[in-house]
């Protein structure tokens, strides 16, 4: 496999850190601009919409760019986005300022995941693109209990300034990569085209399975830290949570790199209905604290090896939408990451932490009825 790949994935991890870590910053970063947490809340939501909204508009103005140059160009843009959100005290640009960064980091991984087709053999397609996603596994692992404590130790600007410092080693290796070099740039976008292939089954089914099996995901992840604190999970120890169910996440993504090329089909089928059956298994250990860590693990690991395939099998589908295809995995993802909060926002209103376990089982359960839908091209 080449370099490029990992290099792309250290990209991922800092890109995706910036996305996850700022649910240990709320506290902080509303008491410093005078905000309350609820508003402050609006950046998580601002940057999944950026997200969903950047991926097909980033992949289509920048197709005519050479690949190389276009990664570049918007990892410095997503940069300079953390620079002015490190130095402003106004909420309000510090929220603008995380739209352009999501738009930049929408478009790098929609180029990204669309490029790694080109670079590598069709057989390691799943394989590249789950060394992607690990990217993003190892930001829920690491980015938001590092963001927690550096903002904790050096207020909450500091963790924006670590995702500069974090990005740069992936711009210098992009400068110096020759990879892509030899990638011609795409040719004239024919977007009916491509809007046209987002129709056909076998792409349009894994859309919608992406969407709602990575809605049910985020929707847990985001509540994580409430439903350990209402098993009684003690404040020091909500970290490790998170970590477990990030640690879970990366074993899931792993595993599919390795094991799941040539069987996604199977792969999905099963995972589904593993993974419907985890929440439901959680949603009836929710009151224990050993419920909860096993629950959450087991849980990241399941949701992430299905959601990884899910987004590689779009990729692998979506062949004659070479600008967009990349586009309708990172939306698919993100459209999931910002529905599955407000669902188990309402259900954890409604019935607590169960309900949220319970919406992400249900979820899940129509990724299962979903699953037989999906036919090889």
């Amino acid at each position: 496999m080449p370099l490029l790949v990992p290099v792309l994935a250290l990209a991922i991890f800092a890109q995706g850190t910036s996305e996850f870590m700022l649910a240990g910053l709320l506290l902080p970063l509303s008491a410093d601009l005078d905000v309350d947490p609820s508003t402050a809340a609006l950046l998580t939501s601002a940057f999944a919409v950026g997200m969903v909204i950047g991926a097909p508009i980033m992949a289509v103005f920048a197709s005519r760019w050479a690949p190389r140059r276009t990664l570049v160009l918007l990892l410095l843009a997503f940069i300079a986005a953390h620079a002015v959100g490190a130095l402003v005290s106004s909420f309000w640009v510090l929220l603008v300022s995380r739209v352009f960064a999501a738009l930049a980091y929408a478009g790098f991984l929609a180029i990204a995941l669309a490029t790694v087709r080109v670079i590598v053999e069709p057989a390691q397609t799943t394989r590249a693109v789950a060394v992607l996603l690990a990217g993003t596994t190892l930001a829920t692992i690491v980015g938001v209990p590092a963001g927690a404590v550096l903002a904790n130790a050096h207020g909450w600007r500091s963790t924006f300034w670590a995702v500069v410092l974090l990005c740069l080693p992936a711009v210098v290796a992009l400068l110096r990569d020759r990879t892509l070099v030899a990638v011609a740039r795409s040719p004239r976008i024919a977007v009916r085209g491509e809007l046209a292939e987002l129709r056909r089954r076998p792409v349009l089914v894994a859309v919608v399975m992406a969407v709602v099996v990575n809605a049910a995901t985020f929707g847990v992840f985001t509540f994580l830290a409430v439903i350990g604190t209402d098993a009684g999970v003690g404040d020091s120890w909500i970290p490790l949570l998170l970590a477990a169910f990030g640690v879970g996440a990366f074993l899931g993504v792993s595993a599919t790199g390795r094991w799941a090329a040539g069987i996604e089909r199977t792969w999905i089928r099963v995972g589904a209905v593993a993974t419907t059956a985890a929440w439901i298994v959680f949603a009836a250990c929710v009151d224990a604290v050993p419920g909860v860590f096993i629950g959450a693990a087991a849980g990241g690991m399941l949701s992430f090896a299905v959601g990884s395939a899910l987004i590689a099998r779009i990729v692998g589908q979506a062949s004659g939408a070479p600008v967009l295809g990349g586009a309708y995995a990172t939306a698919a993802l993100n459209l999931g990451a910002f529905a599955g909060p407000v669902l188990a926002g309402m259900a954890y209103a409604q019935n607590g932490a169960a309900g949220v376990l319970v919406v992400a089982a249900i979820l899940a359960a129509i990724g299962v009825l979903l699953a037989p839908l999906l036919r090889a091209r």
